[in-house]
């Protein structure tokens, strides 16, 4: 058992007149979208066609290449629109509930092998709940890991305890444990706060466990890798949220994979914070109804700090954000805009804060001057392949957002990717 530095970290300021959420609703939203994780759009062909009825767990649409690797109805319902981009690149899928459906059951005769543990877990659905590192998205239909962190901490502002999460299940994750422990020859890393272990080496051969701390962002995907087991362009390393885990248990238990997931609701635009069991891919507006304050305002999927404007629940997110625009008294003149405002960037100083926006994990400063000027050797050496836009935001937010160091990273990404991983 490893446990990271409880000294490092920061308490993120919390949203303003806001209780927590004690009681959980299950809600399932009338509209749900269905889309690929935030930031990647791979080739698809569709399953059915606008207007078709779909079973909970049915294919809607299959990666064009990766055949086995599906996109599954969160429930039973009616396809309602699809947007694809140019290339046949998925954009969404629109569906409307409907009553009275079934849902999709597998053979899980095979999981007992790698290739039916694999085939099961991609025609079910779950492919696209699994990050990857280096560069994000989902990993390869035939990709071995080498290592996978199982996330059973959360320290972002208001993001629901994953020990809740998995109230009542721990069987199935047990065996989700189990499972994911055949699909690589690496450790498999249980990342969760200080309590009682939620599995051991006797549920999955090669289980660590990593204690984590209350701070953020020393539970953050990218820095336990980085800390742990860095992940390189031919070592790549896989995360998996521990509810997932437990559904991947249910799956092979049942044959039916979970659509359902604990979600925080909150903001500082909500009257009061929810805490609410919904599908993926459900709707931002119908979790919001009634509950916002009266005036403008905008709906993230995610969390304040890494999340996104939205319509729909993105297929990783855990959280809903509702906050209020900052009041503007317009854009200024060209000309008093030209002489308060440099062309350039502010200058990143560092502080004692920008250290802990890194959990103490790496050396501030030096890693944002490489990432500023673009030197991609010296952040390759520095482990920048471990890290996501999720695991600079927390510095973003120290900056002030001037930087942009989430455009930064995946522009550095990309440059990485297409010179040394091509």
């Amino acid at each position: 058992m490893s446990q990271l530095g409880f000294r490092s970290g920061l308490m993120v300021p919390a949203y303003p007149a806001l209780d927590d959420a004690q009681d959980v609703e299950d809600i399932i939203t009338d509209e749900a979208g269905l889309r690929p994780p935030h930031g990647t759009a791979p080739r698809v062909s569709m399953v059915v066609e606008d207007g078709a009825f779909v079973a909970q767990g049915a294919p809607v649409a299959c990666h064009s290449t990766q055949t086995d690797i599906c996109f599954v109805a969160p429930m039973p319902g009616r396809v309602a629109r699809t947007e694809l981009l140019s290339g046949h690149r998925l954009s969404e899928i629109v569906l409307f509930r409907e009553g009275g459906g079934d849902t999709i059951t597998h053979d899980t005769a095979d999981a007992q092998t790698e290739a039916g543990l694999r085939r099961l877990m991609q025609r079910a659905g779950f492919w696209p709940r699994i990050g990857r590192r280096p560069f994000g998205g989902m990993p390869n239909a035939a990709e071995r890991p080498a290592a996978i962190f199982i996330l059973a901490a959360d320290t972002r502002p208001h993001a629901p305890d994953p020990r809740r999460a998995l109230e009542g299940h721990k069987d199935a994750f047990r065996r989700g444990c189990r499972a994911l422990s055949r699909l690589t020859d690496g450790p498999v890393l249980l990342c969760q706060a200080p309590g009682p272990a939620l599995a051991d080496t006797d549920d999955a051969p090669r289980l660590q466990v990593v204690i984590t701390g209350p701070r953020h962002p020393q539970a953050s995907a990218g820095l336990l890798v980085h800390a742990e087991y860095p992940a390189g362009i031919a070592t790549p390393v896989w995360d998996v949220n521990a509810e997932d885990v437990a559904a991947l248990g249910d799956l092979l238990h049942t044959g039916a994979l979970t659509q359902t997931r604990l979600v925080h609701v909150g903001g500082s635009a909500l009257k009061t914070g929810r805490m609410v069991r919904t599908q993926i891919g459900a709707d931002l507006r119908a979790l919001t109804f009634r509950h916002v304050r009266p005036g403008p305002h905008k709906l993230w999927s995610g969390s304040s700090l890494d999340g996104h404007a939205a319509r729909w629940l993105a297929p990783r997110h855990r959280q809903v954000t509702a906050f209020t625009p900052e009041a503007s008294d317009g854009a200024p003149h060209w000309l008093v805009a030209a002489l308060t405002r440099s062309a350039r960037p502010k200058p990143m100083i560092p502080t004692a804060a920008l250290d802990q926006a890194f959990a103490g994990r790496l050396p501030a400063a030096v890693f944002l001057r490489a990432l500023s000027a673009g030197d991609d050797e010296t952040a390759l050496k520095m482990g920048v392949l471990s890290l996501l836009e999720e695991d600079v935001a927390l510095a973003d937010y120290v900056l002030g957002a001037e930087a942009h160091l989430a455009v930064l990273l995946r522009g550095m990404l990309e440059r990485i990717k297409t010179e040394f991983a091509a």
